[in-house]
């Protein structure tokens, strides 16, 4: 990319926007082999509107850590330390996710985390339509409640509130391709 700009062939944005946009039929594709392959597995239900939204929500999510990864990419001088921080990345990412801690027992002085995580909101839009609207009964540490009872009172999790979940989920790829190709624009790491 350096040469490149150095000898005026194309912008940076031109060089970001072709990375980010190749890796969509890709993502695209591994996303249909992996809800045809697991979809079934899992033994989901198998309405339309399910399907989708889960196909929906395990492709923005492959789509969101593959731009931070190329973000991440972006900000470091290297791949080794690209990786290290992606670590660190990913284990806020699991912690803050929703599952290891549900909302309602995350701190108020740490939520603001769990809203800035994206993958709190992929397990709420999966969570959430598969089962936001299940009106079966189970037992649940000793007390009986409805599936979509325990998603709501456990979890924090609201059927009503799905599409703002798959709207929220949509910003993340794009604003993780928008400062890929910001940073990609804007540091250069051959300078000293």
């Amino acid at each position: 990319m350096y040469r490149e700009r150095f000898a005026g062939m194309y912008s940076s944005w031109a060089y970001s926007l072709s990375q980010v946009i190749i890796e969509i039929p890709y993502i695209l594709i591994q996303t249909i082999l992996y809800v045809i392959i697991t979809y079934p597995m899992i033994g989901y239900y198998g309405s339309a509107y399910k399907i989708f939204l889960y196909f929906y929500g395990m492709f923005c999510s492959l789509l969101y850590f593959n731009y931070l990864g190329m973000l991440l990419v972006s900000l470091t001088p290297n791949f080794m330390l690209a990786a290290i921080l992606s670590s660190a990345f990913y284990t806020n990412f699991n912690l803050f996710a929703g599952f290891l801690i549900p909302k309602p027992r995350i701190p108020k002085w740490w939520i603001w985390i769990y809203y800035l995580c994206p993958t709190s909101w992929s397990l709420n839009l999966m969570l959430t339509s598969q089962y936001g609207d299940i009106d079966k009964e189970i037992t649940v540490y000793g007390e009986t409640k409805m599936v979509k009872a325990f998603m709501r009172d456990y979890f924090g999790y609201r059927h009503d509130q799905l599409y703002i979940t798959a709207i929220v989920l949509t910003a993340f790829p794009f604003a993780f391709a928008f400062l890929f190709a910001f940073f990609i624009g804007r540091l250069n790491f051959q300078r000293r």
